[in-house]
């Protein structure tokens, strides 16, 4: 299951500034293999032994990744946290719908692909089935935030 919040909250269990995080804290650890196919996968960079990387562009620190990017790990490494992903692309949400048991803050519904069978659950009460059912809660929403004037 995935879960959505869509209000922010200012607690020790949120990543809201995905970039700030990641350059404070998840840089500081170890990359797996898996989190560099993910820095290949989305920002074509190949990681370093001294965590630099190397792109088309030169080299740079994993400080140069893209928020996307970024996110992503935020998630990858530190399950149990809710990870905003407000500056995600499409190419950064449909992995993480991909996967399973993550928190993730969304203010707003995105175009992205949502399997048939992935679970969603929001704001800790609503629980949909795939990409119409994510579809027909954010309509929901949204009709929620024109009745409350938001």
């Amino acid at each position: 299951m995935i879960y959505i919040y869509t209000n922010k909250q200012d607690a020790e269990d949120w990543i809201l500034q995905n970039d700030w995080y990641f350059n404070l804290y998840t840089s500081n650890e170890e990359f797996t293999e898996k989190d560099k196919e993910v820095i290949w996968q989305i920002d074509y960079a190949k990681l370093t032994e001294n965590k630099h990387i190397e792109t088309k562009y030169g080299l740079g620190t994993v400080r140069n990744l893209s928020s996307g990017c970024k996110t992503l790990l935020n998630v990858m490494k530190n399950p149990g946290k809710v990870v905003n992903a407000d500056e995600c692309g499409k190419n950064v949400l449909d992995m993480l719908f991909a996967m399973d048991g993550i928190q993730l803050h969304m203010s707003r519904p995105e175009g992205i692909y949502i399997g048939d069978n992935i679970q969603i659950c929001f704001n800790s009460t609503n629980i949909v089935t795939g990409r119409k059912g994510y579809e027909q809660w954010w309509s929901g929403e949204y009709a929620r935030r024109d009745a409350d004037d938001l």
